[in-house]
């Protein structure tokens, strides 16, 4: 079943969606930036078969990790998860100085700034954004297991977007992957694909069997044939409907939904993905803050604006195990070097 929605003319200026969330710290380091996205959506003629990766089938090595120095170790039976958005873990054409650099791969910089963040966080989950090739995702899989985190299973996963996918590494078995059947919906006179689809996978983990969606909706950036607002909403619908489908098959469904929503937290998109509130299927926003106090998870150098636009969700059994006191926005000093976005811990007991 296919949604369908009607286009409005989309504000002239980007910055009309930021500001009820931005935050502005110009201290903060700025990032250098890549060329403006192209293509981010196709229409549903056009998209290719989405490709996916077989589940790694051997058994995990155990292997004891070094824990930080600040951080309290976890407890007996506890599942570190970790959603985010690695900025363009990818071959594509950028910039570097300002100047055209051709078609290259995330800077070596930036990928070791990442595996700092990530070695400080322990996970035992990691769901990402914006990763590039299935040979992408083991490339992040094998510098995690030189810096002591053995992640052996995986799952890659897409949508209408052929550079820009999600990907899953685990140190407990990937028991299940879906891909869902129908992602397109119709917006005006045009049927169009959600362009990096959505990441379904059931884990196998000490918190008992876990059920991730991950997401990457719309981004703010405008294109010429479509309302970027409304896109992100028609996928939100996409996405609140794979998760009413698992929460009806089975209510007591240890469901987490995370990833980059490109939205704050009261608009239209967000609200969807939650559901209705305090229902039987509501979704609980994990409201998680850095060591500062502070909830934002990205900084958009273009418009110089801090916001919140990435989420980790959960179904009603899932709110009582977790550990509120040490789950949180990761705020390593190496974060901006890293991406433009800061990652999310979410620790399961």
């Amino acid at each position: 079943m296919r949604l369908t929605f009607f286009s409005r003319n989309a504000p002239s200026l980007l910055g009309a969606f930021l500001l009820p969330a931005l935050f502005l710290f110009p201290s903060c380091e700025k990032k250098s930036t890549t060329p403006p996205w192209e293509g981010e959506t196709v229409s549903a003629e056009s998209v290719a078969k989405t490709k996916q990766s077989e589940t790694k089938e051997t058994a995990p090595k155990k292997e004891e990790t070094p824990k930080p120095s600040d951080q309290k170790p976890a407890r007996k039976g506890s599942v570190r998860f970790v959603a985010y958005n690695l900025e363009n873990w990818l071959t594509m054409d950028r910039y570097v100085d300002r100047k055209p650099a051709g078609s290259t791969p995330k800077p070596e910089e930036e990928r070791e700034a990442v595996i700092a963040i990530l070695k400080d966080a322990q996970p035992d989950i990691l769901g990402v954004c914006e990763i590039g090739t299935k040979e992408d995702l083991a490339d992040l899989q094998q510098r995690l297991k030189v810096a002591g985190i053995d992640l052996p299973y995986s799952f890659h996963t897409g949508g209408g977007d052929e550079v820009r996918h999600l990907g899953m590494l685990s140190r407990f078995p990937i028991t299940s992957t879906s891909v869902p059947e129908d992602l397109t919906y119709e917006l005006g006179d045009r049927t169009r694909t959600m362009g990096r689809g959505i990441l379904d996978a059931k884990i196998d983990s000490p918190a008992g069997e876990l059920h991730f969606l991950g997401t990457h909706l719309k981004s703010k950036r405008e294109i010429p044939d479509g309302d970027q607002e409304m896109m992100r909403r028609a996928e939100a619908h996409l996405l609140r409907r794979e998760a009413d489908r698992i929460l009806s098959d089975n209510p007591d469904t240890q469901l987490i939904v995370y990833g980059d929503m490109n939205d704050t937290r009261q608009t239209s998109a967000i609200r969807t993905i939650q559901g209705p509130r305090d229902g039987p299927k509501s979704l609980k926003m994990a409201h998680l803050r850095d060591s500062h106090g502070e909830s934002w998870t990205h900084f958009w150098s273009y418009q110089d604006v801090y916001s919140r636009f990435d989420y980790i969700l959960m179904s009603p059994p899932l709110v009582s195990k977790i550990a509120w006191d040490d789950s949180r926005v990761l705020d390593g000093e190496s974060w901006s070097k890293a991406s433009d976005h800061r990652a999310h811990l979410l620790i399961i007991e």
